[in-house]
């Protein structure tokens, strides 16, 4: 039995991606971020959000994909990631926020297992909005990756 589950959508160039709800706590404005010695270069710093240091992550590098300069639709996503059984604020930044959507947890697509380098396990499924893909990530899988990013050759090739 399937159930609709609610997704923030967010783009990453012209990529939909997808998290679940229920892991967002809020959205935020591109803000200040201190950087932090010898951290890989997805994590981007860290960030005051109402008294608690949080760590910032640029979602782009995280998945192997070339960072952009921001612009006025970039935004910081701060997310309850389970980490040690626990849920730990985490803010990744994003090109843009596009909606809360409803996707039909019975009509994702399991992701693609093509073999290489790429990590289809840190992927919940592929599911449809409007005509278009929609990447539902697996949040907390994503963040127990051991590897820097996804697709590591690309990042370093580009």
């Amino acid at each position: 039995m399937s159930y609709a589950a609610q997704y923030l959508t967010l783009g990453l160039g012209p990529e939909i991606f997808g998290i679940d709800i229920r892991h967002v706590r809020e959205i935020l404005d591109l803000r200040d971020v201190a950087a932090l010695p010898r951290a890989p270069a997805f994590l981007l710093g860290m960030t005051d959000v109402r008294g608690e240091g949080v760590p910032v992550i640029d979602l782009r590098l995280k998945l192997g994909l070339l960072a952009v300069p921001a612009t006025p639709t970039t935004r910081i996503i701060i997310l309850d990631v389970p980490i040690d059984g626990r849920p730990t604020p985490v803010g990744f930044v994003a090109d843009r926020v596009i909606a809360v959507s409803t996707l039909d947890e019975g009509q994702l697509d399991p992701a693609p297992s093509v073999g290489g380098r790429w990590h289809a396990q840190c992927l919940a499924g592929i599911g449809r909005r409007d005509g278009a893909f929609v990447i539902v990530l697996a949040i907390d899988r994503l963040m127990a990756h051991d590897g820097t990013t996804l697709l590591p050759d690309l990042a370093v090739a580009a």
